[in-house]
Formats: structure tokens, sequence, C-alpha cells
């Protein structure tokens, strides 16, 4: 096919005379390939002819390719005065890289090695290979080796699959690896500082920051003595039990606080770490941020929003002494008699946050709860009958919810009845994608939490609420 290249000015160059020698050659070449036909169909030195003409098209080739290399695409051996490539033109929007290809991706990394000199030098030549950036790194030996935590920045195009292989074959063992963010940029001491200030003034923010600590984990609270009666768990030495993926230790109210990673063993600077957070709000005691904010119903009455804990029991009770059987029956989906029994854990700040609506007088009217379950959150009002379907619930919810959606929880969940039209209509006001489950007679209500504001009144969120 005729040969095209490009001038400077960028416009196609048609070399004719190259064009005319080919031309010429393929005529030649379709003569001789009739004359040899002819000769082979004809004569008795057919096989003779057929394979002299074998072995002269294989010496044509072999000087083609000598010919081509010689003049053809090679590099130029002086400088040809031409622009740098860079300067050519710019991709189209099409061609354009992609982020992570320009910036790279930022990845968390543990991985075991043995406990030798040279073990982490070779693991940081085998990244350093494959253009991989070390960020950050922390190390926690182990009785048969250490374990070390890498922050890392590789090529976009680089996959998890391609970084774990070069570590197992530099001699990293049990490699575990996950995309990070920019969160994941603040070094180690900064962050644990943080989670503990955060522990300091708020009683609810020791099952957030373990988490934040230690990664997707499970924690879990058992008191000593249950609140439906029944015999407490087991207890646990002071200075607490690892035991590989489940940690369990002294809870601050008493009982057995319990964190488990099934994905991934803790190292003893995580426990060390984690007993030294719950050991601080052991000692500081319960605490929540002292605050209120006065809200303006759409009726015109005024009611305040506060945090409220163990130290309202008594107005929650006389609460509860003012609420219907139905209304008491709808929040706890039991006997009437044991509501009472709960809340005490409910108002506890060591399982999860309680706002409160009161009114001018100080009569508490409306709680609502956000409860740390496991690994899920779960949200629950009770209004008292006298202030139903004047938005009570719908403020407390949407301020419960902007609380968990602070805390980092991916979902809120509420269990009620079908029955209960207030409840599921507070729900569906908070503007959220919303699943429905039936659970033996229970609607279970799951609202999926984005970075979107949640409906509320009007007006910044207080931060002493949180």
């Amino acid at each position: 096919m005729p040969d095209v290249t490009r001038a400077r000015h960028g416009r196609p160059v048609h070399h004719w005379r190259r064009d005319v020698v080919e031309l010429a050659a393929l005529f030649t070449a379709v003569a001789v390939a009739d004359a040899v036909a002819n000769l082979i169909g004809h004569g008795p030195d057919g096989p003779a002819l057929l394979m002299i003409s074998a072995i002269v098209l294989a010496a044509t080739a072999g000087f083609h390719v000598w010919w081509s290399r010689r003049h053809g695409h090679a590099p130029p051996v002086s400088d040809t005065g031409a622009r740098p490539a860079a300067e050519t033109r710019p991709a189209g929007p099409s061609e354009q890289p992609a982020a992570d290809e320009v910036t790279g991706a930022l990845w968390r990394m543990r991985t075991t090695v043995q406990d030798e000199p040279g073990s982490l030098a070779v693991l940081c030549t085998a990244l350093a290979e494959g253009r991989v950036d070390i960020l950050s790194l922390q190390t926690h030996p182990l009785a048969d080796g250490t374990v070390d935590e890498f922050l890392l920045r590789a090529p976009g195009a680089l996959a998890a699959a391609e970084i774990t292989r070069a570590v197992a074959l530099a001699g990293g063992t049990d490699t575990w690896i996950e995309r990070a963010d920019a969160h994941d940029l603040v070094d180690a001491p900064t962050r644990v500082l943080g989670l503990a200030a955060r522990t300091a003034l708020d009683t609810a923010e020791l099952p957030l920051a373990l988490r934040q600590l230690l990664g997707r984990c499970t924690i879990r609270t058992l008191p000593g003595t249950p609140a439906g009666g029944g015999r407490g768990p087991e207890p646990v030495p002071v200075e607490g039990v690892l035991e590989d993926t489940v940690m369990r230790l002294p809870a601050p109210e008493g009982g057995v606080l319990t964190v488990e990673r099934p994905y991934l063993p803790f190292t003893p600077t995580e426990f060390a770490r984690a007993r030294a957070l719950v050991e601080l709000d052991t000692r500081l005691g319960p605490r929540i941020p002292r605050g209120h904010d006065v809200l303006t119903l759409p009726e015109g009455d005024h009611i305040t929003v506060r945090r409220v804990d163990t130290g309202d029991l008594a107005a929650a009770r006389a609460m509860h002494d003012r609420c219907s059987p139905h209304t008491l029956g709808l929040r706890y989906h039991g006997p009437v008699g044991d509501a009472d029994r709960y809340l005490n854990h409910l108002l506890s700040p060591r399982f999860g946050r309680t706002l409160a609506a009161q009114t001018a007088s100080g009569r508490i009217v409306g709680l609502g709860h956000l409860l740390w379950d496991g690994d899920e959150t779960e949200v629950a009002l009770l209004v008292e009958d006298d202030w139903q379907r004047r938005g009570v619930g719908g403020e407390l919810l949407g301020r419960l919810v902007a609380l968990a959606a602070e805390a980092g929880c991916d979902s809120v969940y509420a269990v009620t009845k079908a029955s209960n039209t207030g409840m599921v209509a507070a729900m569906r006001g908070l503007g959220l994608p919303l699943d429905y489950q039936v659970e033996e007679g229970t609607l279970v209500i799951t609202a999926r939490l984005d970075p979107t504001p949640v409906a509320t009144t009007p007006g910044p969120q207080p931060p002493h609420l949180g």
C-alpha cells in the first residue's frame, strides 16, 4: 500500500517514487510467477525448478528484511531537529488518562514478613520496581515475625492482585489489601489522639472510635446485669484477652466489651491501643455534651432538643406514665410493664445517643434513640400521645440520622409495626432510599444514608448535639 507520512506542518506527504518502484516490483513478480508456472507445467524439470524458486524467494525475503531495517523505520543516528513528542498535539477528550492513572490509587496493605535483617528492604524494593510509592509504614512485632502495615500510592493501572503477587514473591505472607482514601493520609499518632479527644468529650463515641481505629469490625457490649434479667457474661481480666480475631475487654459500665474482626487478626499493638481508649473512657465515666436547641413547631409551640442520659431517668419514666398502653406497645413491641426496665439501658451513652424533646417547663414529651447494634445502627422514637402528629418525631428522627451519618454509618433501621403510621411517615420524610421487610408481623425499615443533608427544619445543625 502507498507509504504515507506527515511533514512538520501535519499534512500527509505521498512518496510517489517509492510507489512506482513497488508497483514495478509487483508486475515483475507476477510475470516471473507466470513463467515459472508454465515451465513446471510443461517441462520435465518442474520439481527442480520449484525448489530453486523457493530458494530464490527466501533469499529475496531476507534481502528485503535487511534493506528495510537499514533504510526503513530505524531511528536516526543524528539529531533531526524534530520537536519533542509532547509538543505534537494534545490528546482529545477520549484520550485523556483516568484520574487514578495521573494521581495514582491509594491502597492500605498489611503483610507478614520474617523478622530477619533485610526482609523489609526486599519487600520495599519489590514495591519500588512496580512504581509503588510507600507513603507510610507501621510495624507490629509478633513472636514469629513482623506485621507491616503500609499506605501505598500505586499507578492507576496496577491492580491489587499484581501488588499482592509482588509482595508474595518478596516474602510477604497473609497479605491483605483494600482501597484507601485521603483520610488515611493522617499519620497514626495524630489519628489516635483525635479519637481519644472525641472519646473524652462523649461517652457514645467509644464504639465509633474503636471502629475507626481498627477498621471494619463488630463491637458488642454485654452488660454485667442484662436489662431483661438472667445471667451476665463471664468476666474477663483487667488487662483483657486477645484471641486472634477477637478481643475482649472489661466494659466501662461493667460487663464485657467484645470486638471481632473475622477477616484480619488483631496485632498486640492494636490491642494495646484499643485497651488504652477503653481505659480512658472508664476513668472519665459517663458524660455527654451539654447543650440544647430551641425549635418552633408548625403549630407555634416551642420545644427544646438536647442530649440526655441516665441522669434524666426520672423524667423519662414520668413520660412513660403519661403514654397510653397502645403507644408504649408500638415502641417496645412487648408487655407494657417491661418498658421501664429498658430505660436505663436506652439512656446510657455507652450504647448510643439519646435526644429528648422537652417543653419550656422541662417536661420530656419525646425520646429518640440511636443505638449501636453490633455493626448496624438502630433508630427508635417514642412521643407522648398529646404531642403526636405535631412534628416532634420528625425533628428527633432527622437529628438522629444526621448523627448517624456524621458517625460514618452506612444505614439505619427502625423496627416497628405496620400499624405505626407515624413512624412510617417519619422515615419516609427523611427523603432517603428505604427498604421494607416484614418479619413475623414486624416491619423493619432500613434507610440507606448518603452525603446529602437529611430533611430537618431549616437552620444549621448545632454542633453541641453531636
